[in-house]
């Protein structure tokens, strides 16, 4: 590993900063924190900008799953420039969530600001805390520093407090015990699998396009704003069975498809991997457990193995998109620490 780059250490530091984060969500009065605003009575709305965006989609599916319950992510800019569209219906009760790793990015602040004069009672989940922390009393804060520019630990860990939170309101204990594995079975992983996103960085491309259907698919939107911030290199983002309806005409040398493999979907996304292979694309999956087929469809395979319920494999599909992108950074010469054109924090 390339101890000198700040990204890569954070990324493999994860498993601790999971132990850390599942300490101090033990520790703290969830059900209090949302105390008159359960999902059964108000509808949860994730907003976030960027990864922190992401993550309210997949936070949003984890609520939905969890507690079978309406839920939905909203950019904050749409909060911002259309509210009637975000937020339509005056007598209806929402419970907002604002994502920002810092507490500190304009566009969350100005919705923050909206909706203490609409008079709407918002959760703010942070890791820095800064003026977010300030504008309610509802606050999750995660005990994560993080110094990197892109985000990685902030987001996985974010994410496992907000799907801890979601089973402790469920009464999951079961779903609880789960998460509290994954910070072994990553490392486990990363031993595995890191060099081998190493070597699988290095291949030559010119397109690239991660897929996924379901909760996978914002991780997979994720994995592709990891390589574009990490490598700026393009990379796009579709649901799996979607690329056969045009996308696939990228397909061939030079462009990499990786799939973020469900397993409900595993024979047909599997399928759709299988042809891209077919039309010379280099291909990539990661999957709990895979199929013949896909073992045959992928160049690189990370198979998880995780005995946990797939919604509680969401953090740990989203490491090896975090991996790819700065070990492709470094093999273009560039620095992940540092990418092109972006800061921290995004202020106005």
């Amino acid at each position: 590993m390339h101890q000198d780059v700040q990204t890569l250490s954070e990324i493999h530091n994860q498993p601790q900063v999971w132990n850390d984060s599942l300490a101090a969500l033990q520790e703290t009065n969830l059900r209090g924190l949302v105390a008159g605003r359960e999902p059964e009575s108000a509808e949860w709305v994730f907003v976030g900008c960027g990864t922190s965006y992401y993550l309210a989609q997949a936070a949003a599916c984890s609520l939905g799953l969890l507690l079978n319950v309406p839920t939905r992510a909203i950019p904050a800019s749409e909060i911002l420039l259309f509210p009637a569209l975000a937020l339509p219906y005056s007598q209806r009760s929402y419970f907002p969530v604002l994502i920002s790793r810092s507490g500190h990015t304009s566009e969350i602040l100005r919705v923050a600001e909206y909706l203490q004069s609409q008079g709407i009672s918002f959760l703010g989940v942070t890791c820095d805390g800064h003026e977010l922390k300030e504008m309610t009393p509802r606050l999750l804060k995660m005990p994560v520093v993080e110094k990197s520019t892109v985000m990685t630990s902030s987001f996985t860990s974010m994410l496992l407090g907000l799907q801890y939170m979601a089973a402790t309101l469920a009464g999951k204990q079961e779903f609880l015990d789960a998460l509290k594995t994954l910070p072994g079975e990553l490392r486990r992983l990363l031993d595995i699998y890191s060099p081998r996103v190493e070597a699988f960085a290095k291949t030559e491309l010119d397109d690239v396009a991660f897929l996924g259907q379901g909760p996978l698919y914002p991780i997979a939107s994720e994995t592709a704003l990891k390589v574009m911030e990490s490598s700026s290199t393009y990379a796009q983002y579709f649901h799996t069975l979607e690329f056969r309806h045009g996308p696939k005409s990228i397909a061939g040398p030079r462009t990499l498809v990786g799939a973020l493999i469900s397993e409900g979907g595993l024979d047909q996304e599997a399928a759709v991997l299988r042809e891209m292979k077919s039309l010379g694309s280099s291909t990539m999956a990661v999957t709990n457990k895979a199929s013949n087929t896909l073992r045959d469809s992928a160049d690189l395979l990370i198979e998880l193995g995780l005995n946990v319920p797939e919604i509680a494999r969401l953090i740990v599909y989203v490491v090896w998109g975090q991996l790819f992108g700065s070990y492709r950074g470094l093999a273009r010469g560039l620095d992940p620490d540092n990418p092109r054109n972006l800061s921290r924090v995004v202020t106005l």
